[in-house]
């Protein structure tokens, strides 16, 4: 019979072979498969490590690695180095994992000598522009060290077509109609590199470096037809170049019964923007608009851990982060003269400088109470000093304490519940405290040096259960409790800005269904089914009535089907979600979807070890949409003035794909 610490533990095990008729070339590919799991996105941009944890381990440990994403790391490793995954709670895996209900081990071959993967694809859109990508990844085990090289070129090739209607309100009569045409280059290189050396328990190091170089152009052809007056032939153009560089690593080594862990970290952003907008009538210069962006963003973070699997019974976790964080930002507005002249516009906060030191200490602790339940509890006490320099000046400290506590109960049948509540602090983008433009809006987005973070106690149950052989099904429910919801507030100089409204709710519902279908008769399919419900409520500054939150859809779902035989497989994937509204000082600016977004694709395996995939993207042509309805002067008039609305389709994205694994 297990102990109680064992029934704790309890996975969901799933040997390499049970990929096998998939043939992966990439340990992401084998994640993408595990029945039930979600790899949780993480913003690369995130500050700290606690809160860059992700789902995912790797060997029981989580990647020291931020900039590169869980995907990025995942497709480095070769399928063939995956001896089994491992699916349960994340109390195993120290207090960033604790409130997990699941959190998926990728255990990982100690055999030696060299393997790799190989990737080749490429991409054509509606009007024939092809975008070629690659990726080549090679890994060396030597001894107890293994050593990973990677290179890759993704490629962002997109034609878009749409219109602008814009109208007076409440007549509906056409004020102006915009034929435009957007076609988009974002190709991003980056070269990777880490160093693992696993010694045993507590005996283990990384070392881990990255460079990437993204460059985005956009060229915009816009024929206007006003109602009165003469037609325009405007012209926006978007170059952005964005550099980004990390190095980080690890070390951990046995102490007092457990083991204590020194992790460091450090990255760099550089950012170089230009938008311009023209205005032409006639092949005659009208003038025009023009934005600058010049900023560099800093991070260099060092965390210390002590943790230990049985202290009086209790596993027991310690430690302290401590991070120094800067964004030196310079915004650049501009009116274009029609002779080429430029005339600097003064944005009310453009050129500033937003530093942050900050520390944290906690403690977490957790036992099993029974054969089927175990408890975590935490505490994380939080202290920030944030100053802003420049075209305005705020200093303030910041401490919150951050209790938690999680139930995990695992009865007989392989049902598995948990409930957790936390105390969580919302995390501040250091770009909110700094004014610039949208021109493809015309839009002012001011800045607030006095925003302060969001923080919510919030409470989520999860329950899960297999099904149908090795299907599983998913429900969550859950509840937050915000105050100081961070939204969008009015400035004194008549702009609206990032800033704090009141209190707030946010209530959630999501359910996943992953199931095998040889049980109807479906030989080698597979349907995954999830949908989310998340309603948002908070007081609105202008109407003083409730409104959701911005930037929240309320409802989510996608279909994933595919079915593998023998060295064909086929399927497609389906997802689509409810509008999303940006409630601004003098409109809702408001984005959907038509239609669910659809692929289908179908793959040939010629071996094991090779894969051809053809994918067609968007084969239901589901164009987007934005509306736009104004008020006059604000949103406390409460009769919209104008409307407009915008339409954009990419039609199908055909993309032929070639992969390969190799030693």
């Amino acid at each position: 019979m297990a102990s109680p610490a064992a029934a704790q533990t309890a996975v969901n095990s799933y040997q390499s072979s049970f990929f096998t008729p998939f043939s992966p070339a990439n340990a992401l590919e084998i994640v993408r498969r595990v029945p039930g799991f979600v790899i949780e996105k993480v913003d690369e941009d995130i500050r700290g490590f606690s809160q860059a944890a992700g789902n995912v381990v790797i060997n029981g440990q989580r990647p020291s690695s931020k900039s590169d994403t869980v995907e990025v790391i995942l497709s480095r490793i070769p399928a063939n180095r995956v001896v089994r995954v491992e699916v349960g709670s994340g109390e195993r895996f120290g207090s960033e994992y604790t409130a997990k209900a699941q959190v998926l081990n990728l255990v990982l071959s100690d055999a030696g000598g060299i393997a790799g993967t190989a990737e080749g694809s490429v991409r054509r859109d509606f009007r024939g522009r092809l975008a070629p990508e690659a990726s080549l990844s090679g890994l060396l085990r030597r001894g107890k060290s293994t050593f990973n090289l990677s290179g890759a070129l993704t490629n962002g090739v997109y034609t878009e077509e749409g219109f602008d209607r814009i109208t007076t309100l409440p007549s509906g009569a056409l004020r102006e109609f915009r034929d435009k045409v957007n076609v988009t280059t974002e190709p991003t290189y980056t070269v990777s590199g880490s160093w693992a050396h696993d010694g045993g328990a507590n005996r283990t190091a990384h070392i881990n470096a990255r460079l990437a170089q993204a460059n985005f152009k956009l060229d915009q052809r816009n024929d206007v037809f006003p109602a009165t007056g003469p037609a325009r032939n405007d012209a926006l153009t978007q170059r952005y170049d964005v550099r980004r560089i990390e190095i980080g690593g690890d070390v951990t080594r046995p102490f007092a019964g457990g083991g204590v862990k020194l992790v460091g970290l450090a990255t760099r952003r550089d950012r170089d923007n230009v938008d311009t907008v023209f205005l032409r009538a006639n092949g005659a210069s009208l003038g025009g608009n023009q934005q600058t962006t010049d900023d560099v963003s800093e991070e260099t973070l060092a965390r210390l851990v002590w943790n230990r699997g049985n202290l009086l019974g209790w596993s027991v976790e310690i430690g302290g982060e401590a991070a120094i964080n800067k964004l030196d930002s310079d915004v650049g507005l501009f009116d274009v003269t029609p002779a080429g002249g430029r005339n600097r516009i003064d944005l009310p906060i453009d050129q500033a400088v937003v530093k942050e030191k900050r520390g944290e200490l906690f403690v977490n602790a957790g036992r099993p109470i029974t054969k089927a339940l175990r408890a975590d509890l935490g505490f994380t006490y939080e202290a920030s000093r944030l100053t802003v320099s420049g075209d305005a000046t705020a200093e303030r400290t910041l401490r919150f304490p951050k209790p938690k506590a999680t139930i995990d109960w695992r009865p007989r049948g392989g049902w598995h519940a948990q409930l957790s509540v936390s105390r969580t602090v919302a995390q501040l983008q250091f770009e909110d405290f700094i004014s610039s433009a949208t021109l493809a809006a015309e839009q002012i987005n001011g800045g607030n040096a006095n925003l302060v973070p969001q923080r919510a106690w919030e409470v989520l149950a999860t329950i899960e259960r297999p099904i149908l052989g090795d299907g599983l099904v998913k429900i969550e429910l859950g509840h937050d409790k915000v105050s100081k919801v961070q939204d969008r507030v009015p400035t004194p100089e008549g702009f609206d800005a990032p800033g704090n409204l009141g209190s707030g709710d946010k209530w959630i519902a999501r359910a996943k269904v992953d199931t095998p279908l040889k049980s109807i008769g479906i030989k080698g399919g597979r349907l995954t089914l999830y949908g989310s419900y998340v309603g948002t409520s908070v007081v609105d500054p202008y109407t003083l009535e409730k409104r959701p939150f911005s930037n929240f859809d309320a409802f989510y779902f996608e279909i994933n089907f595919r079915q593998d035989l023998g060295k064909f497989a086929w399927g497609l994937d389906a997802e689509g979600n409810t509008h999303s509204t940006t409630f601004r000082r003098n409109e809702l600016d408001r984005f959907s979807q038509r239609n669910p977004y659809t692929s289908v694709f179908v793959e040939y395996r010629p071996s094991a070890r090779t894969t051809l995939n053809l994918t067609l993207g968007n084969v239901t042509q589901a164009p987007s949409y934005r509306r736009r309805t104004f008020f006059f002067p604000d949103r406390t008039n409460p009769d919209p003035g104008q409307l407009e609305i915008r339409k954009r389709n990419r039609h199908v994205l055909p993309t032929l794909k070639i992969k390969h694994s190799f030693g």
